[in-house]
């Protein structure tokens, strides 16, 4: 059985917060981390959150920036209109992800954000957010941190698409997904895919058609088990092999030396603790 949230029926609207953010168990994912309990009391006093239902938009393109947001659990798609005028998926959120930073520079939304489940979000409002940051480094440095790793998951995920066969770019796709899972505590090998097909064939470039068909030939090959949405990656050192566009026996030995290296540093510590 794959992890899943189990949660209320979704209510619209905002709520205030009931708790501090020291006790949230995203603490070390969010802006909360490194805190202390008093920073993180005043951290908890601009925050609202909000209850979204499946399909409900968070906020549009062009919208007037004054939040930023952060999923509390849930999933969502990002997206903005490509020079045809049509829908291109830019990202997936999950549980500990920012959303709206990219309206920072020019006070309006670039992109749009839609629940792919019943989700709900801390809401920061950002004037209050600039306040509190000028007052407490801590938060300023996390904040920054935040913001790089965000564009670093961006660029990586552009570079993924150039020059990539299908199956290489669902490859990537998916051990980046199994990587996020697995940082939030959940299983690294089986989850759910909460986006379409449809969806993620729009984010890695890909018509529906080609998604379908790469899932097959990995299930047919025995890497993975595909049940509808539920995935389990059965063999992963295939699947990374497939990503970094080597062949199974060249990704074994890249593991293998990987290995020799690691326990070539240890052994080196090891000796430099004793002699001192």
């Amino acid at each position: 059985m794959s992890s899943t949230f189990a949660i209320t029926p979704a209510l619209p609207g905002f709520r205030s917060a009931r708790t501090a953010c020291a006790p949230c168990w995203l603490n070390a994912q969010c802006l909360s981390e490194g805190l202390s309990d008093g920073e993180n009391r005043l951290l908890a006093r601009i925050i609202s959150y909000r209850r979204l239902a499946r399909d409900e938009s968070l906020f549009c393109m062009e919208e007037p920036f004054a939040n930023l947001f952060v999923v509390r659990f849930g999933q969502f798609k990002t997206f903005s209109l490509n020079l045809s005028g049509e829908q291109q998926v830019v990202g997936f959120q999950m549980t500990g992800d920012m959303m709206g930073m990219d309206a920072i520079g020019t006070q309006y939304h670039q992109s749009a954000a839609i629940a792919l489940e019943d989700s709900e979000v801390c809401v920061l409002p950002f004037a209050r957010l600039e306040t509190l940051l000028a007052e407490l480094p801590t938060l300023q440095r996390h904040f920054h941190r935040l913001m790089s790793h965000e564009i670093n998951r961006e660029q990586s995920a552009m570079l993924s698409l150039q020059s990539m066969r299908a199956e290489q770019r669902f490859a990537i796709f998916l051990l980046s997904l199994s990587a996020r899972y697995a940082a939030r505590g959940y299983s690294p090998s089986r989850f759910q895919l909460r986006m379409s097909r449809k969806d993620i064939g729009n984010y890695l470039g890909l018509t529906v058609e080609s998604v379908s068909r790469v899932i097959l030939r990995l299930n047919q090959k025995g890497w993975l088990r595909v049940v509808r949405r539920e995935v389990e990656i059965l063999d992963f050192v295939s699947v990374e092999s497939l990503a970094k566009g080597l062949t199974r026996a060249e990704a074994i030995g890249s593991c293998r030396l990987q290995a020799e290296h690691h326990a070539a540093l240890a052994m080196h510590f090891d000796l430099v603790s004793c002699l001192h």
